[in-house]
Formats: C-alpha cells, sequence, structure tokens
C-alpha cells in the first residue's frame, strides 16, 4: 500500500508524517484491497484550522474523508476511525454478493 502525504503552505515535519503513517498502516487489517492512501494536511483560517483530507484508493470506487481540528494528530485520528467502519462496510457489501 503506497502512502502519499502532502502538506499545502507548510511542511509536515517527521514526527507527523511518522505518526500518519503508523495510523494509515493498519487501514489494510480492515480491507485488505487498499491500493493506495492520499493525505492532504492544510491549514483552514477558523480556530480547530488543522485539516486533514483522506483519500483511499480501493478496487470500484475511492472513500473520501475529511476532518479538521485545533491539532492535526486529532483531525487523522478522528478521519482513521471514520475510515476503519466505511472499510467494514465496504468488505461486508464485497463478501454478501
Amino acid at each position: 500500500m503506497e502512502i502519499r502525504i502532502q502538506s499545502l503552505k507548510f511542511d509536515a515535519d517527521q514526527k507527523l508524517i511518522d505518526f500518519i503513517e503508523k495510523k494509515l498502516a493498519k487501514l489494510p487489517r480492515y480491507y485488505e484491497d487498499v491500493k493506495g492512501v492520499e493525505v492532504i494536511l492544510s491549514l483552514l483560517p477558523d480556530f480547530d484550522n488543522k485539516n486533514v483530507k483522506i483519500k483511499i484508493d480501493i478496487p470500484g470506487n475511492d472513500i473520501i474523508v475529511e476532518r479538521h481540528s485545533a491539532k492535526f494528530e486529532d483531525a487523522l485520528v478522528d478521519c482513521v476511525d471514520v475510515l476503519k467502519d466505511l472499510l467494514v462496510k465496504v468488505k461486508e457489501k464485497r463478501h454478501d454478493s
């Protein structure tokens, strides 16, 4: 599974990149056909200004989840929690059909 991380208008530090990779590495447990993951980190003008957008490439379609928080780590954890549920649903649908 390929993981691409983009940070828009700032440089993500290695600690944040390592955290993202560690969290995303668990996703294939929920759906083994994950081809790749694209993470886009950006800053928003409001209070909870850390935005995380994750796009997962799976056969048939892509799953996109976006969250924002005061910290990138919190937004990422929220995204991963949602993605786990979505990947399990996709897997169940594929096996039911």
